[in-house]
Order: structure tokens, then C-alpha cells, then sequence
């Protein structure tokens, strides 16, 4: 049975009574003054899965160069965004940063296209899906705390955390069917959705007195932070590879292009029209660069100063709309949304679709990501078909313990994509006597 957390009485947070502080299993006083949001933070930052997001890809692979963003340098950029845009609408600051520093914690190997991947290989254990698997590491698979039967409960974070955590809040079967397309061309067939069938006891707890699929506020912080550094910094890394060239947005073909990438991977509902007026205001930015990166130290300050000024653009935006709509004071949990003016919205989206278009769609990488899928079902056959033996041992018990094939695939894909880049290649080539 849940237990109140022994936090509540530690320091009062506006707008969170006791059940939003809960945790799982009960803990001792805490006497270091922290508040429940800080704990939660403390225990996020600590946590294995997070410190492996620095050998996962973001965009660019992590090793290809010491400049691009790995999934942690990204994450952490997320908690500052979210942290400042949460504050200004009223959340708790510390809930919303620790959603965004968990929000990637479930990715595998090789980003979204990794992704992909086990989600074709384990479709009879009801699919793979990276929010969903950040819920299983933060309940479950992350080493913290057990309960009376000595079942790990994963971090232990008060409910009001993990809600926060939460992007999907369904499960597969009521997961919207795909419009989007992948780099390759193919139409997607990853359902976006939050938590597995046999995850569902935890998410029932955490959604208790919830009805229906509405998120928190936190998570729609969250998720509006993560849109906004990605769309720039996506941008800016990709400038500064040499993969983008912003000048070449002056062509009529080139701008259709990018605009066609908006529509099949973001907005499908926008036409050129509305993308290209969003395109005119983000160049109409003083900060908008009007020559070409040459890598010295002035276009590299000029990038920095167009990221920070697009960043402050889309969150202060988005901080008036919200508090235009739900008035002064705490918005909190599922008392108010946050309201993205439809302008931002489409200028966050042509931004996403510059790096879409120029990085993840480019022909060289459209061959790697097929590279990438083919290593991760390699490993998913291999590791079927040598556990418990080659799983690490946390993995290796939960394979004993699984009561059907399905159950035991899940634990196969659990290690896959705990892995990062660089290890699942090495696992690759140890496992499949691939050179």
C-alpha cells in the first residue's frame, strides 16, 4: 500500500497537497530540510540510466566530435528551460527540471531510430516505446528502493514526480496511429504511448484520482522544453557541423523542402503559406546571422546569442499565453495546461524541420541508420537466444523470474536499451562474432 511521504512535513509546497507528495514505499524523516521536489531531483541526477545518456546520440553521434550534444548535455539543457518556464507559470521548479532531466532516460542506443528498431523486434511483448521505458526505469529497472517483498520500486519519487514523467499517458492499445515518416521515407509505426501492459499497477497508482488521458502541466513543460532546445540547439549543432547552411533558406525549393519535413514528421496540418510566414519571422530577428559560419569566435557568439534569444522568444511567449489564460498564482498538476501560441508553435516546428531536413533526412546517414536498426536486432536475437547468461545480473534475474516468452523478451530488450552507443557495438561484435 502506497505510503505518505515523510517529506509533507519538511517544507509545505504550494499547490501539491499530500497525495501529490506520496511515495510507493514508505521512507524515514528526512532531516536534511530538503523538499520532497529536491530528493526527487537528487535521486534523478544520481541515477545510472542518466549518466549513460552521454554516450547516446541526440542527433550526431556522441563520437563523432566533442562539440555536438550526446542525449545528456541535451537533458540537462531541457531541466534549464523547463526549470525557468515552470517557475514562471507557477510550477514547482525542482518537479518540472527533474522531469526534464528523466524525460530521455528511456532511449536506447541510437536515438529514435534505436527506437524503431526494438519496436519491430518485440512487437509480441506489446512494443517498444521510449516514454514508456523511462517509466519502467524510474519504478522499476533504476536500483533505489524495494518494497515489503523485496520488489524493486525502482527511485522511489513522489507521485506528483512521475506523473511529470509521464509525455503518453495511455497505453499501446490507445495510442493514435502514426502520420509521420521516418528519414528513410517510411511511414512510422511507432504508437506514442506511456507504459507497458505489465507496468500498468504502477501507472495506475501514479494516475490515481486522474480521469482520463490529460497530462499534467508539468509534462507539458517538460514537453514544450524539450521541443525548444532541440528545434535551436539542433540547429546550432548542425551549423556548426557544416550540415547547415541558414543562407540557403533563401531559395524557393530549398524552403519547400524543409517545409515538406514539417509536415510529415510535425505539423501535418500546416501549408506553406503559415510555414513560410513562420520562417519570415524567425529571419526577421535582429539575432538571425546574415553571412555565412566560418568557425571563429564572432560567428560562434553570434550562434550562442541567436539559441538564447530564440529560446527566451518561445518560452516568454508561451509564459504570457499561460498566464493570460489561468490568471496569477500556482499551476499546478492538473489544475491549468500550458498554452502555446500557435505562432510559436509553427516557428519551433520550421526550426525542427532545418535540422530534419540537412541532418537526419541527408542520404549518407539515411544508410547508417540502417546499419544501426540491423545491430540492435542482431543484439535482441542473440541475447534471446543466450540468456540468462549474457544479460548483466539485475537483468538476468528479472529473465528468471519471467513467467512467459513475452515476459522474458521484454528483460532482452531491457538491456538492449539500456546500452549505449559505443557499448552496443561492442556487444555487437562480442555477441555475433561480427568483426
Amino acid at each position: 500500500m502506497a505510503a505518505r511521504s515523510a517529506d509533507s512535513h519538511n517544507q509545505a509546497l504550494a499547490g501539491y497537497p499530500d497525495e501529490a507528495l506520496r511515495r510507493r514505499v514508505d521512507e524515514p524523516p528526512n532531516r536534511t530540510g530538503r523538499s520532497a521536489f529536491e530528493r526527487d531531483r537528487a535521486r534523478v541526477l544520481h541515477a545510472a540510466s542518466l549518466r549513460r545518456l552521454a554516450a547516446k546520440t541526440q542527433v550526431v553521434g556522441p563520437e563523432t566530435d566533442d562539440f555536438v550534444r550526446n542525449r545528456l548535455t541535451h537533458s540537462l539543457e531541457v531541466g534549464q528551460v523547463a526549470r525557468e518556464v515552470g517557475k514562471a507559470v507557477g510550477c514547482d521548479p525542482d518537479l518540472v527540471e527533474t522531469a526534464a532531466l528523466a524525460h530521455d532516460l528511456g532511449h536506447p542506443p541510437y536515438g529514435h531510430n534505436g527506437e524503431r528498431a526494438l519496436d519491430e523486434t518485440c512487437q509480441e511483448a506489446g512494443g517498444f516505446e521510449g516514454n514508456a521505458q523511462t517509466l519502467r526505469i524510474l519504478t522499476r529497472l533504476e536500483a533505489k528502493t524495494a518494497d515489503a517483498h523485496g520488489r524493486s520500486v525502482g527511485l522511489n519519487l513522489t507521485r506528483a514526480t512521475v506523473d511529470a514523467c509521464i509525455k503518453y499517458p495511455w497505453q499501446r492499445g490507445e495510442a493514435a496511429v502514426p502520420v509521420i515518416r521516418h528519414a528513410d521515407g517510411e511511414v512510422s509505426t511507432v504508437r506514442k504511448f506511456g507504459v507497458y501492459d505489465d507496468d500498468e499497477p504502477v501507472f495506475t497508482w501514479v494516475r490515481a484520482g486522474v480521469d482520463g488521458p490529460r497530462r499534467s502541466i508539468e509534462a507539458q513543460v517538460m514537453d514544450f522544453a524539450d521541443d525548444v532546445a532541440y528545434s535551436v540547439h539542433d540547429v546550432e549543432d548542425g551549423v556548426v557541423a557544416g550540415s547547415i547552411e541558414l543562407a540557403r533558406l533563401d531559395d524557393v525549393g530549398q524552403r519547400a523542402a524543409v517545409f515538406s519535413v514539417v509536415r510529415d514528421w510535425y505539423l501535418p496540418d500546416r501549408d506553406n503559406q503559415q510555414l513560410g510566414e513562420a520562417l519570415r519571422r524567425l529571419r526577421a530577428s535582429p539575432l538571425w546571422p546574415t553571412g555565412g559560419f566560418d568557425g571563429s569566435r564572432r560567428s560562434l557568439a553570434g550562434l550562442k546569442q541567436l539559441t538564447s534569444g530564440l529560446i527566451g522568444r518561445f518560452s516568454e511567449a508561451t509564459r504570457q499565453a499561460t498566464r493570460e489564460a489561468f490568471g496569477p498564482g500556482p499551476l499546478t498538476r492538473h489544475r491549468a495546461d500550458l498554452v502555446v501560441p500557435r505562432d510559436t508553435q509553427d516557428e519551433v516546428a520550421v526550426l525542427k524541420g532545418v535540422a530534419a531536413h540537412y541532418v537526419m533526412r541527408a542520404d549518407t546517414r539515411v544508410a547508417l541508420l540502417d546499419r544501426q536498426r540491423q545491430v540492435l536486432a542482431d543484439l535482441v536475437g542473440a541475447l534471446t537466444d543466450r540468456a540468462p547468461e549474457a544479460l548483466e545480473p539485475p537483468l538476468a534475474g528479472d529473465w528468471l523470474q519471467a513467467t512467459d516468452d513475452a515476459a522474458r523478451l521484454r528483460v532482452v530488450v531491457d538491456q538492449v536499451a539500456s546500452l549505449t552507443d559505443v557499448s552496443a557495438a561492442t556487444w555487437h561484435r562480442r555477441l555475433t562474432l561480427v568483426p
